[in-house]
């Protein structure tokens, strides 16, 4: 079966990756063989929708399960369409996660985990699961793992903010020039 693994490197015992819409790379494995393909994310630098068209791409690429230490609401109903289901993966490497996806050791999610736009700082990448209508219950303290996971969330966050804010000033400079 091939699955799909977010990712923040480019082989198996590459970290996984706390988030989905945004991860670095896509690191789909046949779970038999445990031959692998590395796909670059090509949602990673979107400034909406990341992650329904990261969805839209793991579905298009063949693959039967994700595993994920984040999916927002849209990239989950995108997924439940295609009859994909996620699994929360919560630390360890790609290899290590295909290894607990096998042994059915894997939480499968019933829904959304993070808030919408939760990559984008509008869900303040806490991975909470808060933005459908509070849903989840409350959170379990973070786990210095856990802790990490969020911290690399916001730091992408925060790296995709700062490349709108400076693409929106360079817009602003230009049609300020054109009046």
């Amino acid at each position: 079966m091939r699955i799909v693994v977010s990712a923040e490197g480019d082989n198996l015992d590459a970290p996984a990756s706390p988030v989905f819409g945004r991860c670095p790379t896509c690191i789909f494995v046949d779970t038999e063989s445990l031959e692998f393909e590395v796909l670059p994310n090509p949602a990673v630098s979107q400034g909406g929708g990341a992650g329904i068209q990261a969805a839209q791409f793991v579905v298009n690429q063949g693959a039967k399960a994700v595993l994920s230490g984040n999916l927002g609401p849209n990239a989950f109903d995108v997924l439940q369409a295609a009859n994909v289901p996620g699994y929360l993966v919560a630390e360890g490497t790609v290899r290590q996660a295909v290894a607990a996806y096998k042994a059915g050791q894997l939480q499968p999610m019933g829904r959304a985990n993070v808030a919408a736009h939760a990559g984008m700082g509008g869900g303040r990448g806490r991975g909470r699961g808060m933005g459908r209508s509070g849903q989840a219950g409350p959170a379990p303290e973070p786990t210095a793992q856990k802790k990490e996971a969020e911290l690399a969330s916001l730091r992408e966050s925060l790296r995709s903010l700062r490349q709108q804010l400076a693409e929106t000033m360079t817009r602003i400079e230009q049609l300020q020039r054109e009046e």
